[in-house]
């Protein structure tokens, strides 16, 4: 078994333990009413854009998700969160540094031996949760799920999906596909970009990722027989018949979305095995992007 295989199967139990984690550090996270900016890197950027929408949807204040690089130096903020599972990635810890004195910063974290630690006001560790892998699965999925708590949208039923996403077998006919495409709404954006993200990293795949009502406006001229489509959410309406005229294969998000996300994960893990591709090192990759200075 690779190691992202043996982390992606821990993620219920992991799931359990945020929920926990979130009531014991909820001082550390966003109050209601706060003007907040969520950032990362990759995957953990996806996982901020999830987090953003989700926060706004239940009235808990205006949130914005930034790719840590891109953050709007100039604009104003009360609280900024940062997912960053290493740590140490150069572009948080810059921008950690930039706001320092003038916004409160809470940084969400595997690893406490980190500069991280120094460099955000307050963090919330997420030790149980840090994967060898480079490919991120249970770390980005359990800070989302506490972020999930925290706002008071995480349930039991949640943790049953993802154990049901594990012991379900994959739809037939997927690994045999040439390209995927991955669509949702709201929330479930930022997690379709992330199961972009996981095919392309863990097995090179040509994987896309859109807004589900944009999929019409364009990239459904790309499906046809040995693509496939995977929603995450509900689907808009006719969208699954437009797809199945294709040729294509569509995949509806019959669990929780974030389940959903566990199922690409081991789809990711099993195309690769076909192609004969070692997910434990993906190509041109590592664990943290930690830039040389001038």
């Amino acid at each position: 078994m690779t190691h992202v295989e043996d982390e992606l199967i821990s993620q219920p139990e992991c799931w359990e333990r945020a929920e926990a984690e979130a009531a014991r550090c909820s001082g550390a996270l966003p109050a209601p009413g706060e003007r907040v900016a969520i950032v990362g890197c990759g995957t953990s950027y996806f996982m901020a854009q999830a987090a953003a929408v989700l926060r706004e949807s239940v009235g808990q204040g205006e949130t914005d998700a930034f790719a840590a690089s891109e953050f709007p130096v100039g604009r104003s903020y009360d609280r900024v969160v940062a997912l960053t599972r290493s740590g140490t990635t150069t572009e948080v810890l810059d921008l950690l540094g930039k706001v320092k004195g003038r916004t409160r910063t809470t940084a969400l974290t595997a690893d406490p031996a980190t500069p991280v630690m120094t460099a955000a006001d307050e963090v919330v560790v997420l030790d149980f949760a840090d994967e060898r892998s480079v490919v991120q699965t249970r770390f980005a999925t359990t800070a989302l799920t506490l972020l999930r708590a925290h706002l008071g949208l995480h349930t039991d039923a949640v943790v049953a999906d993802a154990r049901t996403a594990l012991a379900t077998p994959l739809p037939e006919g997927l690994v045999e596909c040439a390209q995927f495409t991955f669509l949702g709404r709201g929330w479930t954006v930022g997690l379709a970009s992330e199961a972009g993200l996981k095919m392309r990293e863990a097995a090179l795949a040509w994987t896309e990722a859109y807004p589900a009502m944009e999929y019409r406006h364009g990239p459904i001229s790309v499906t046809t027989r040995g693509t496939a489509t995977w929603m995450f959410g509900e689907a808009p309406e006719g969208l699954a018949e437009q797809v199945g005229e294709t040729g294509g294969l569509w995949i509806p998000g019959t669990l929780d979305p974030l389940a959903e996300l566990v199922r690409v994960q081991r789809l990711a893990v099993a195309v690769a095995a076909a192609r004969g591709l070692d997910p434990d090192r993906p190509r041109h990759l590592t664990r943290s992007v930690i830039l040389a200075r001038p």
